[in-house]
């Protein structure tokens, strides 16, 4: 199963709660923590991370905490995936980034074609920016049109 982590998830729903708010609020872990849902301890240890990698800046002091450090439009959700994942690589010889080869490598048949799916990925998951994320899917259409949406895959060209 392709699955995207539980930090990363975390992620992405702590950033959209930010952007939800507005570009230049202040956040801190304890209310980010009740308006998602998500432990405290959790949500202080992915902020500490995407304040690390620069998609959040740290405010120290009484009021201190985070906010966003671009406007959501400029944030895309492959940007925020590598922050706390590293790079995307669905498997371990499309990770270009880290070098990593695979045992089979030299006489594999599929590591073109895996590599394209890997691209594709990547590519759709940088065309996602935060503020989309944060926007109602379809606001004109109807529950069952949404549905039918958000249930039917979409094949990559």
């Amino acid at each position: 199963m392709i699955r995207i982590t539980k930090i990363a998830d975390y992620g992405i729903l702590l950033m959209a709660e930010m952007a939800g708010e507005g570009f230049n609020r202040v956040h801190n872990a304890r209310c980010l923590s009740d308006s998602t849902h998500i432990p405290q301890p959790m949500v202080s240890k992915i902020l500490k991370l995407l304040a690390r990698e620069g998609l959040l800046l740290s405010h120290r002091g009484q009021k201190g905490g985070y906010s966003l450090a671009r406007s959501a439009d400029r944030i895309t959700v492959a940007e925020i995936i590598t922050a706390l994942e590293g790079p995307i690589a669905l498997i371990e010889c499309a990770d270009h980034e880290n070098g990593h080869l695979c045992d089979l490598e030299a006489n594999c048949s599929v590591s073109s074609p895996w590599r394209k799916i890997n691209d594709a990925v990547c590519d759709a998951l940088s065309a996602i920016t935060l503020e989309e994320m944060i926007q109602p899917c379809c606001t004109a259409a109807s529950t069952e049109e949404r549905e039918t949406v958000l249930l039917t895959p979409r094949v990559l060209a």
